[in-house]
């Protein structure tokens, strides 16, 4: 728990101070709620562009350390409205906290997040461990993004903190992040709406399903988009950024954080939502309809109605000094990655023919970017669950209803951000559907459900109907953090390595009862001897003769003596001891194949 939560602690406020010195330099005064995901986006770029200079982590430490410590110098008696921002932020980021802090308080353990629901968190604790020992691994080798992993190194180095934990406190860091991030659409809201429309639009379904599964990179990016879209928002209705030189900086550095984290795939919602929007912000600026409208909640007397559109200089030739300072700043800070996004091109994810299910069961609805999804598994069709069926189509009609309602007051207010972002993201939904596979499909929807649910809320939010709409959505994004399985408390490679020995097995492996039946550790030891077949038993219940046919048997544990009678010590490799049958076996083993796609999609449903 203390690493966890140290870990939090860490990423949260060097995101906070780091991303707000960069928007400050930019020449903005006043604390902006963009700063979250532009530190997060610069701690990227920086942990992954020193993780490999000698000291194996160490430099990034300190950089990092440097780096907060500086912008905090810089920013003292500079910035303006930092005690609002503290009052405003303190009870959603707690509120956040405690919510992405369910998974561990229903399971009653802190460990390895969603390892029963997808494993590929192994693959990542394995690149992690290498990059922190400067080894190479094949995520490495195949050009996979690794900024996030290397933040995690750089809090194993300069904190101690293990990788499992480090992990885990960088996932509940994005979901404080992201919702602190939101509140920079509502900042003029009153704090009663103002704190659950955040939470909702942070943590809306799709996002608390994939931090309940572990999936940090998609969490990520959602957030990354989310800034990105709020960013190129900030630069027409925000009058202190509208004139800025500069104010398309922090966009580019969103974009470039996100490129470290997601590669070459991050720029098909970014490219996309920055042309529509500068298209729509030229549209309404030469074809300008007249500046009535309604406000945030429907009147047109309550409060003033959104700028009519940018003053021409933000539209004429003056607005190609700021874009291009921006696609500079973007270019430089990507230059060193592109050669990894070439060869990251080929990854199996991309391949229609390859593992396309990964760990669903079968194509999601695209409804659950909407919110609304009375299920604690994403993956499971309307009616698999303990709600029936007619409950998600109600649920999902509801919220398409307020959606198409939103995009029309949206239109009305001259949201062209918004518009734009839903826009890209509906492109990348199909782009994935038709040409990539169910599992880059979800991925799309996840990743776009953020700003679907915000052209939700902010032109509805001082209506009741969105009352209804956040206490529903609100609710779903609950159920699916207490669904959350955890798993193991450690992670050790030393299981990973077994397999080049064990082959194709049969395999016999033994662990704690605790492990298995606590920790969801049957899952989690499948995937880590993947390939081979494989039985996975209590070593408490074990009986004094292995399954017929077993030619290995794993034991967690540096005792010398044998599991069984006729086995021998093969490979020692702390904290496990690997045994092989002396004699020769004759007979087949009833030990199931674990083949790669099986245990990716985990147990049938």
């Amino acid at each position: 728990m203390v690493g966890t939560y140290a870990a939090v602690l860490v990423v949260c406020a060097a995101s906070l101070a780091i991303g707000q010195a960069a928007i400050a330099l930019c020449g903005v005064p006043r604390w902006s709620w963009l700063s979250p995901a532009v530190g997060l986006a610069l701690l990227c770029a920086v942990c992954w562009g020193t993780v490999r200079l000698p000291g194996d982590g160490s430099v990034s430490a300190v950089v990092v350390l440097l780096l907060a410590a500086g912008s905090v110098a810089y920013l003292w008696r500079r910035l303006d409205g930092a005690g609002e921002a503290l009052r405003v932020g303190a009870p959603v980021g707690l509120l956040a906290l405690a919510a992405a802090s369910l998974p561990f308080i229903a399971e009653g353990h802190f460990g390895i997040l969603g390892t029963s629901f997808n494993p590929d968190m192994s693959q990542h604790l394995l690149a992690t461990d290498r990059l922190a020992h400067g080894e190479m691994s094949q995520l490495l080798h195949q050009g996979y993004p690794l900024g996030p992993h290397a933040i995690v190194v750089a809090l194993s180095k300069g904190l101690g903190i293990g990788l499992v934990q480090g992990f885990s406190g960088l996932t509940v860091a994005v979901a404080v992040l992201a919702s602190l991030t939101a509140l920079t659409a509502f900042r003029d809201h009153p704090w009663p709406l103002r704190i659950p429309a955040a939470l909702v639009v942070g943590l809306t379904y799709m996002v608390a399903s994939y931090l309940a599964q572990g999936s940090f990179k998609e969490t990520i990016q959602a957030l990354f988009f989310l800034a990105i879209v709020l960013s190129l928002r900030e630069t027409t209705a925000n009058p202190t950024w509208r004139e800025l030189p500069l104010r398309f900086v922090p966009a580019a550095l969103l974009a470039a954080g996100s490129v470290y984290t997601y590669s070459f795939p991050a720029l098909i919602w970014l490219i996309p939502a920055a042309i529509i929007w500068a298209l729509t912000e030229y549209a309404f600026s030469r074809f300008r309809p007249s500046a009535g409208g309604a406000d945030a909640g429907g009147s047109r007397t309550e409060a003033k109605p959104p700028p009519a559109g940018p003053p021409a200089a933000a539209t004429g030739p003056a607005a190609w000094r700021p874009v291009l300072w921006a696609s500079l700043l973007f270019a430089v800070l990507i230059a060193p990655e592109i050669t990894r996004m070439i060869d990251f091109h080929s990854f199996e994810t991309f391949d229609p023919n390859g593992p396309g299910l990964g760990n669903l069961f079968g194509q999601i609805s695209p409804f659950e970017a909407l919110g609304i999804w009375p299920s604690g598994d994403f993956r499971l069709t309307p009616g698999a669950g303990a709600v029936p069926a007619l409950g998600y189509y109600l649920g999902a009609a509801f919220a398409a209803i307020l959606l198409v309602y939103g995009l029309f007051l949206c239109w009305r207010r001259r949201e062209t951000a918004l518009i734009a972002g839903l826009a890209a993201a509906v492109l990348a939904y199909a782009a994935a559907r038709i040409g990539g596979t169910p599992y880059t499909a979800a991925k799309a929807i996840e990743i776009g459900a953020p700003v679907a649910v915000l052209v939700i809320v902010l032109p509805l939010l001082r209506r009741p109907v969105a009352w209804l709409y956040l206490l529903a959505a609100g609710g779903c994004s609950l159920l699916a953090l207490a669904n959350a399985p955890v798993g193991p408390t450690t992670y050790s490679p030393a299981l990973t390595g077994l397999r080049s020995t064990v082959g194709e097995g049969p395999t016999l492996a033994l662990a704690s009862r605790q492990l298995l039946a606590d920790e969801h550790g049957t899952p989690y030891i499948a995937w880590e001897l993947r390939g081979g077949r494989v039985c996975i038993e209590s070593s408490d219940e074990a009986g004094s003769n292995p399954p017929p046919g077993v030619r290995f048997v794993v034991v967690e544990g540096d005792s010398g003596r044998p599991p069984f009678r006729g086995f021998r010590v093969v490979r020692l490799a702390s904290p496990y001891v690997l045994w092989k049958r002396v004699a020769p076996i004759h007979v087949e083993s009833p030990c199931p194949l674990i083949a790669v796609r099986q245990a990716r999609q985990g147990p049938p449903r």
